[in-house]
C-alpha cells in the first residue's frame, strides 16, 4: 500500500459520500474489501487522520464518543474511524 493509494482512496471516499461532513471507515471496507493487513490499516488511518484534521475535521477512532448534528454518537466496534466536520 502506497501513500498515493491512500490519497486516491480519500478522494474517492469523499466524492462517493452521502455526507461529506461525516466520513466513516469500517472494518469490512479496509480489512476485507481492500485486504489490508494490520500495519497497513494503521498507516492508512494515520494518513487519513492527518488529512482530515488539516481540512478542519475532528477525527475519532473505535470506541470514542462524540457529538454530531446535536446527536451523541460513538464509533462502533465495526468502525475504525469517523471524521466529522460541523457546519459553521
Amino acid at each position: 500500500m502506497t501513500d498515493a493509494f491512500v490519497i486516491n482512496y480519500i478522494d474517492k471516499k469523499i466524492s462517493e459520500s452521502k455526507d461529506i461532513n461525516c466520513i466513516v471507515y469500517t472494518y469490512y471496507e479496509l480489512k476485507i474489501k481492500n485486504n489490508l493487513n494490520d500495519d497497513e490499516i494503521q498507516r492508512f488511518l494515520e494518513i487519513n487522520k492527518d488529512y482530515f484534521e488539516n481540512k478542519g475535521y475532528n477525527v475519532y477512532f473505535t470506541g470514542a464518543r462524540f457529538t454530531y448534528k446535536n446527536s451523541s454518537m460513538m464509533v462502533q466496534n465495526n468502525q475504525f474511524m469517523i471524521a466529522v466536520k460541523e457546519d459553521i
